[in-house]
């Protein structure tokens, strides 16, 4: 695939900051998954990895309302905004926003009771990740994920096509628990994301935001172009759901 224009990405962070959540997933599916972590401390040390503007970093404070939570993303203007959240929530003594990179956040090792990471951790690969993870959790601690995965070995061109650009490693819901273990954790459970996870608070308000973009710059082609692309990602969602899914895998690090 060619590179984008240079001003794709101006445009795609003009749209995806712009919206409740980078990723699909609810607060159902966080109160799920955290039912998963069942010796979770009450006042839990929480990292929430590639938080984003921190859809599910509120989540996470409301399910968990004595925890202390620290969010990371390596983009600024995302962390400017969910400190904006927390000011306006008056969440700021509960949730320590950070701008650094998922892979050298400079946090000091087994120091959380559990990392949550929705969406993220791909970025680094997953192994790398799980690894990551592993060394920032306390013993017994929990790790909860979730990652895209497909849902059959033959899915058509278009679906394949596009996540061969985003995401060329990824594979069966198999070969996300093989990693897994492969990593030491003793998984805990999985369940996949459901269709309302993925339109709730992340498609729908992405297609709402695209129409006002759209008339944003009506008199500007190339901006009109770059925007027809993005809107390709909910477009091929409609259409490829039955190919691929999000899984939601809690697993635990016991040493």
């Amino acid at each position: 695939m060619s590179e984008p224009s240079p001003r794709f990405w101006p445009l795609f962070f003009e749209l995806y900051e712009s919206l409740p959540r980078q990723g699909p997933g609810n607060r159902e599916c966080a109160g799920r998954a955290l039912a998963l972590c069942r010796e979770l401390p009450a006042a839990p040390a929480v990292l929430d990895l590639g938080c984003g503007v921190g859809g599910q970093t509120l989540h996470l404070a409301g399910l968990l309302p004595d925890a202390l939570i620290t969010a990371v993303d390596h983009h600024a203007p995302s962390i400017e905004r969910l400190r904006a959240t927390l000011t306006a929530r008056g969440l700021t003594g509960r949730i320590r926003p950070r701008v650094a990179d998922m892979a050298a956040a400079g946090l000091p090792p087994a120091s959380f009771d559990l990392v949550w990471s929705e969406g993220a951790l791909y970025n680094l690969g997953i192994d790398r990740a799980l690894r990551l993870c592993r060394g920032l959790l306390r013993r017994g601690g929990y790790l909860a994920f979730t990652d895209a995965v497909w849902r059959r070995d033959d899915p058509p061109a278009a679906i394949r096509t596009s996540f061969e650009f985003d995401y060329p490693a990824m594979g069966r819901i198999e070969d996300l628990l093989a990693a897994i273990a492969r990593a030491g954790f003793t998984l805990e459970g999985h369940f996949t994301l459901p269709d309302e996870a993925w339109w709730e608070e992340f498609y729908t308000p992405m297609e709402a935001r695209l129409e006002e973009l759209r008339a944003t710059y009506q008199n500007d082609p190339e901006a009109l172009t770059i925007l027809t692309q993005l809107a390709r990602e909910p477009e091929l969602h409609r259409a490829f759901s039955d190919c691929y899914a999000y899984e939601f895998c809690v697993a635990r690090w016991l040493g």
